[in-house]
């Protein structure tokens, strides 16, 4: 995850100093313990405070090069067992602007708890799970505690061998289909790429007339745009609808899971969404519904985990995410606390949110069919989108991309400002 505030002025860097102490605290003042067990649960042990100093860039650069930057940072290594587990970098630019990126492992916390955490860091509330420190246990009391914590475990680990026999039975046809999604084969597959990333600002009140000229609300109308650009991209099924993945939160107060969010699959006609949302907004209250009232059946598979090989998992991941159905996910994180834009007492005016893929391939992505990932908030007066995409045998370019964002948004009757 990578989240970005633009200053239109120089930061009080005191401030910025002290947001960047007590965020090492909570969900993310931690790091992973592996187990010395093969099959055993890893544990979370305390790794408070700043991993390092505020990584300051040594010289000015123009306006035009933060996009760059941002990618630069967003490449830089995270690391959730050995640390650091997050960044934040600083950079002034030659018109008089400063930008502050903060990247984080996702294996730490989700968006709403690094949320939670920067809000807490403005405030000085600084938690304390009470984790253990690193390597607190000899290795031959963490191999009799996890053989214990193991042993406990075997029943659970019974019912999920049960539910995964059943759910591969009734699943057999998606399994199938997880084998066909575009197998690329070319010169330079095995190559790293970066998958273009813009970002989009449009006024908040425009935002939320146009939605509601629509017959929409907000959510729906981030959907139906998700929808129409993805159907630009060629994420369409044999019946011209998109498949929509919209993630949604459940987590609470003093909640210590690093994800907790379950995802809706709505399916939307891209064809009607710039002139009605009516259709959109009652299938993502149908799949928001169905997602509420019908157990995720992956869930029950968690304690199978420790046994799954790394082979068995990145196949599993093509059927529970619907890979092969070229789904575009669209991430709406709503009024997000206006303490978050102030990371050094005084409100950005820009946000952007970036959540990115890091060391993928080019054949990983062709692989995989692409990707489309929209996210969007609601802060300092700007509806803040973030678009990050991969079309195979496309122009993947963020100059490309920009004009896709900004026909899409056209068609919506939208402008906004383009990063």
């Amino acid at each position: 995850m990578q989240i970005v505030w633009v200053y239109e002025h120089e930061v009080d860097l005191a401030q910025l100093r002290l947001f960047h102490r007590n965020f090492g605290h909570g969900l993310f003042g931690r790091l992973i313990e592996r187990s010395p067990l093969p099959f055993g649960r890893h544990r979370w042990v305390a790794a408070p405070g700043p991993p390092a100093d505020i990584e300051i860039a040594e010289h000015r650069c123009p306006r035009a090069d933060l996009s760059d930057w941002l990618d630069e940072c967003a490449q830089m290594p995270v690391d959730p067992e050995k640390g650091p587990g997050w960044r934040l970098a600083m950079l002034p630019m030659d018109d008089g602007a400063t930008a502050v990126s903060l990247v984080m492992s996702h294996c730490l916390s989700d968006g709403v708890g690094a949320f939670q955490t920067i809000v807490n860091a403005v405030k000085g509330d600084l938690s304390d799970f009470g984790y253990p420190r690193a390597r607190s246990r000899t290795r031959m009391r963490a191999v009799a505690r996890d053989l214990g914590h193991a042993a406990k475990g075997m029943p659970e680990v019974a019912r999920a061998l049960r539910s995964a026999a059943g759910q591969s039975l009734r699943r057999r046809h998606e399994i199938a289909r997880s084998k066909h999604v575009p197998q690329a084969a070319a010169p330079g597959d095995e190559l790293p790429v970066v998958a273009p990333a813009i970002s989009a600002y449009i006024n908040l009140d425009e935002w939320d007339a146009r939605a509601e000229s629509l017959g929409a609300n907000s959510h729906s109308l981030l959907a139906g745009f998700g929808a129409r650009l993805g159907a630009g991209m060629g994420r369409s099924g044999d019946d011209g609808m998109v498949t929509v993945h919209i993630p949604i939160s459940d987590r609470a107060t003093d909640d210590t899971r690093a994800n907790a969010a379950s995802i809706a699959v709505a399916r939307l006609d891209p064809g009607s969404v710039t002139t009605d949302l009516t259709q959109a907004r009652h299938a993502v209250r149908q799949a928001l519904t169905a997602m509420r009232e019908v157990p995720d059946e992956a869930l029950q598979l968690l304690p199978l985990t420790p046994f799954i090989p790394k082979r068995a998992v990145r196949r599993g991941s093509q059927v529970i995410f619907g890979f092969a159905d070229l789904p575009v996910s669209c991430s709406n994180l709503g009024a997000l606390d206006p303490l978050v834009a102030r990371i050094d007492g005084t409100d950005a005016e820009y946000f952007m949110l970036r959540g990115v893929d890091r060391h993928v391939t080019r054949g990983f992505l062709e692989r995989r069919g692409g990707l489309l990932t929209v996210m969007a908030g609601r802060i300092v007066g700007w509806m803040a989108l973030t678009v990050v995409s991969y079309q195979p045998g496309a122009t993947n370019s963020k100059a490309h991309l920009r004009e896709q964002v900004a026909d899409t948004l056209a068609e919506f009757g939208l402008t906004g400002a383009i990063e």
